[in-house]
């Protein structure tokens, strides 16, 4: 976690961290995620007039300024502080908002001034629905302006005029097209596009009571275009390189946000999301109300088809969300806003934005990226199939600790009735496997290597044929060596001399000594089940080293110190030797076992049908066994009636054998047959246990 942390990523819940390492897509939000939040102007239209930096005042008309100002300054939640002293104005607000605030400062927009002399009548928030917000104020003349600003395209669709170079209002049904393509070109250039318009009203049409002014729908007809302005927002170093390990590791990076869609192409082939042009095709380029306008099963149909979507609300997200977890995806989702709290939650793994991000977000999301930076999106699924690889090194390294030491003993037992490892061997041995073997295995840090591989899907087995492999390899060469040493020890290591009882103690030391060597060794193997070179990266993790050199020394102290204990003798240097060269052995044969090709399909479907389908109903058993305890409970309950209160059962509902028969036939039918065979298996099972 504290690892995790260094990253710049808090984990919320910690089991979405091995879930995001079997991630197969990721929702990302464009604004701050991909791009840098850090937004300027750098492109306008004023009426038909193209204006770039740097802007100025002389370049407008009086009117066409002084609207401008208005409406920029009257409409936004961000603020302007010009110092007395003549210092650098300072500007607040969401990055959006200090963009355009930037941009009429320059234009020479007097925003305290503006303020005192106009005053607020209504205010319509921004709505990422309607992608607009606006405002109505009433001018020091007692006339009512209405001031709107959002989406470029939208609001360009309830303009019937603009404002041209000479500060006149022009009919825009001619030159509409004309601004349609200024739209285009900017959003062509990565630009977020935003359109600024007003129209003047009646004030007599104003509500006058504070109730029904509070309730009133501002007008968003007639409006008059005064600017498009072009808002450029940077992607993040990084974020290309990010990306192509997402694709690289399997895992497919869409884009969803609330831009323009041409917008949101051309971020999105910046980032390597899109790979050329000819890939912007429907529909992987689509815009969030023609998704939400398909019917369910169409959207489940071409879901896993999208890569960019533009224009599209939260709701369009959670639509999107649950269209690819139907199709099988893992999905990771991020998202900063309270109305994504609905698809944070629906996702497999929710990952909200620690600077951007509300606390309704974080609340609903499992992980917290703390920078809100895509990079470190990408580190999380680094880490989640770090834990997912570290829990299956664990696995693969007890079930050799296991299956090698149970094969020992019961073969020993069985063909000489004695056991070369006791019981406090076999509890230092745990040790070993359990404490200090989780320790070493679980600590390993992700690797670059972890992001070459397709993520695990939902039905993978954990054990996979890889992992039975190298676990069979080293469990038969370390059961094949001690059992040689069990029955034939004492002529190699030179015993036939010794005193019968001494010369077993040693056997039986040996035995111990090379077994607990062996899985030493063998952890070096266990941290790199797929990969030739198991010393890979083994300085960086310096707890592992430590691990491995205390139960060595541990190993030492046992066998030299505490023989009464662990009822072992002191071995020579030749012994050792010989332990050592036995455990030293796991190294070239783990190699040589990794050459061995394993077949793709788990080993779990090559279970015969007939033992898969005895599993089928014996769930169907299972599922069934309260229906057969409810109706011999029944019959129980009649049983212990008094007579009485039988007899009255006779004369009122029919004879008691009657009522009994009714509750065995149902007993009996099925599913009540299957479920009566669960009720006496599960007996039976329970008695023989």
């Amino acid at each position: 976690m504290r690892k995790m942390m260094a990253d710049k990523a808090l984990v919320r819940r910690l089991s979405a961290c091995e879930t995001m390492g079997s991630a197969t897509t990721i929702c990302s939000d464009k604004t701050g995620t991909l791009t840098l939040n850090q937004m300027t102007v750098v492109e306008a239209y004023v009426g038909k007039k193209n204006m770039s930096p740097p802007f100025d005042s002389s370049q407008l008309q009086p009117v066409t300024s002084g609207l401008l100002s208005e409406g920029i300054a009257q409409n936004t939640t961000g603020n302007v502080f010009v110092p007395k002293g003549g210092g650098v104005t300072e500007i607040s607000g969401s990055p959006t908002e200090k963009a355009i605030l930037s941009w009429a400062v320059e234009l020479g927009m007097k925003f305290d001034y503006i303020r005192s002399e106009t005053a607020v009548l209504h205010v319509f928030p921004f709505n990422s629905e309607k992608k607009r917000g606006g405002v109505a104020i009433k001018r020091a003349d007692s006339e009512v302006h209405i001031h709107w600003k959002g989406a470029a395209e939208i609001v360009l669709s309830s303009c019937t005029g603009y404002l041209d170079s000479n500060g006149c209002v022009q009919s825009i049904i001619e030159d509409k097209d004309f601004f349609k393509k200024a739209i285009d070109k900017m959003a062509g250039s990565s630009l977020r596009c935003v359109a600024i318009a007003y129209r003047s009203y009646e004030l007599d049409k104003v509500p006058t009571e504070e109730e029904h002014l509070t309730q009133w729908a501002l007008p968003e007809d007639d409006l008059t275009l005064l600017a498009i302005v072009g808002i450029k927002d940077p992607p993040r170093l990084g974020v290309r390189e990010a990306v192509k390990t997402c694709t690289d590791a399997g895992v497919k990076v869409r884009m969803v946000t609330g831009d323009n869609l041409q917008t949101a192409k051309a971020i999105a082939l910046e980032c390597g999301i899109l790979y050329s042009t000819a890939d912007a095709t429907h529909p992987i380029l689509i815009e969030g109300k023609e998704f939400r306008a398909l019917s369910e099963k169409e959207r489940e149909q071409i879901a896993k088809k999208i890569v960019v979507m533009g224009r599209s609300s939260p709701n369009d997200k959670l639509l999107l969300v649950q269209a690819l977890r139907k199709a099988g995806e893992v999905v990771a989702v991020t998202g900063d806003g309270t109305n994504d709290a609905p698809a944070l939650h629906e996702a497999d793994i929710g990952l909200s934005m620690g600077i951007q991000g509300t606390e309704v977000a974080k609340e609903s999301s499992d992980i917290i990226i703390l920078d809100d930076n895509f990079a470190s999106v990408v580190k999380v699924v680094r880490w989640g199939r770090s834990v997912y690889a570290n829990i299956q090194k664990f696995i693969q390294f007890q079930l050799t600790v296991n299956v090698a030491a149970l094969v020992i003993n019961v073969v020993a037992a069985v063909s000489s009735g004695d056991i070369p490892l006791n019981a406090v061997q076999l509890l230092w041995v745990n040790l070993i496997m359990d404490t200090l073997g989780a320790l070493a295995l679980a600590t390993e840090p992700p690797t670059d290597h972890l992001m070459h591989r397709l993520p695990v899907g939902r039905r993978e087995p954990l054990i996979t044929n890889i992992m039975w492999r190298n676990l069979l390899v080293q469990a038969l060469y370390q059961v094949g060596v001690l059992l040689v040493l069990n029955f034939a020890g004492k002529s190699i290591l030179g015993l036939n001399g010794e005193i019968k009882e001494h010369a077993v103690d040693v056997k039986n030391t040996v035995i111990f000594n090379a077994f607990v060597l062996c899985q030493i060794f063998n952890e070096f193997n266990a941290r790199k089940p797929d990969e030739l070179n198991v010393f890979s990266g083994v300085t960086k993790n310096h707890l592992f080293i430590a691990i491995i050199g205390i139960t060595f020394v541990l190993q030492i102290i046992i066998i030299e110190f505490l023989g009464k204990f662990t009822s072992t003798v002191q071995l020579n240097w030749a012994q050792w030797f010989i332990c050592l060269g036995i455990a030293s052995v796991s190294w070239p044969l783990a190699i040589v076992g990794k050459l061995i090709p394993v077949p793709k399909t788990p080993l779990s479907e090559y279970i015969p049908r007939s033992i898969r389908r005895c599993r089928n109903s014996r769930s169907i058993v299972v599922s069934h066994r309260k229906h057969a305890l409810w109706i011999l409970s029944r019959v129980n309950i009649l049983d212990t009636f008094p007579k009485d209160l039988r007899s009255d059962l006779d004369r009122g509902t029919g004879s008691e054998i009657a009522v009994k028969a009714t509750l065995y036939a149902d007993l009996f039918s099925s599913p009540g047959q299957t479920c009566l065979y669960g009720y006496f298996l599960d007996s039976l099972q329970a008695a023989i246990l």
